[in-house]
C-alpha cells in the first residue's frame, strides 16, 4: 500500500464516523417534531416475519408543527408500529385511530432537554474514538509497510503527520456538530 492509500482510507473512515453521527443525530429528539426522530425506528412485524424500519413500512409526515403523523401502506402493520414506538425512549405516546398514528411531541422540560445533551456529547466521543481508531490503524500500516521496506522513514514521518492533521480536523468537525446539536437542545 503506498502513503496515499493508507492516508485516504484513514480520512475515509473518519468521514464515515462523522457521517455516522449525523445520522444519529436526527434521531435525537430537540424541541420541534421532525420525522428524523422515527424514521429509522426498527419494527418487528409478525405479520411479515421479519423486522423493518419504519420508513419501509408507512408514510411519515409532519402536520401542525408539532405532530408526527404516521400512515402505514398496510394497516395490518399499524398495531405493530405502535408497540416499537411504545417499546422505543422517545418517550411520546402513540395515538391510534385506526388508520394512522399521531405522535405528540411535547415541550422539553429542562431536565430532559440536559439528558439529550448529554447524550449527544457521548455520541460526539464515541465517534471522536472511532477516528482516532481510524488513526491508530493507518499508524500501524505505516509500521508495517516500512518493516516490509515498502515506505521510507520520511515517507512514515509524513504520513503520520497527515493522519494527525485528519484527526485533528474530523474531532473539530464532531465537536462543531456536537456543539450545534447541543443548542438546538437547549434552545426554547
Amino acid at each position: 500500500m503506498t502513503l496515499d492509500d493508507i492516508v485516504l482510507e484513514a480520512e475515509e473512515t473518519m468521514e464515515k464516523a462523522v457521517e455516522f453521527l449525523k445520522q444519529e443525530f436526527r434521531g435525537v429528539r430537540s424541541g420541534r417534531a421532525s420525522t428524523g426522530l422515527v424514521e429509522t425506528l426498527r419494527v418487528e412485524v409478525e405479520s411479515y416475519g421479519t423486522t423493518m424500519s419504519l420508513r419501509e413500512l408507512a408514510n411519515l409526515a409532519v402536520a401542525e408543527g408539532n405532530v408526527i403523523v404516521i400512515k402505514p401502506f398496510d394497516p395490518g402493520t399499524l398495531k405493530d408500529i405502535q408497540r416499537a414506538i411504545e417499546k422505543s425512549e422517545l418517550g411520546i405516546n402513540p395515538q391510534n385511530d385506526g388508520k394512522m398514528i399521531r405522535l405528540p411531541v411535547p415541550p422539553l422540560s429542562t431536565e430532559r432537554r440536559n439528558q439529550l445533551v448529554s447524550r449527544v456529547k457521548q455520541l460526539g466521543e464515541q465517534q471522536k474514538v472511532a477516528v482516532r481508531n481510524a488513526r491508530r490503524d493507518a499508524n500501524k500500516l505505516l509500521e508495517a509497510q516500512k518493516k516490509a521496506k515498502v515506505l521510507t522513514e520520511d515517507d512514515v514521518k509524513a504520513g503520520e503527520e497527515q493522519i494527525q492533521k485528519a484527526t485533528d480536523e474530523y474531532c473539530r468537525k464532531i465537536d462543531l456538530l456536537v456543539e450545534e446539536k447541543a443548542k438546538e437542545i437547549m434552545a426554547v
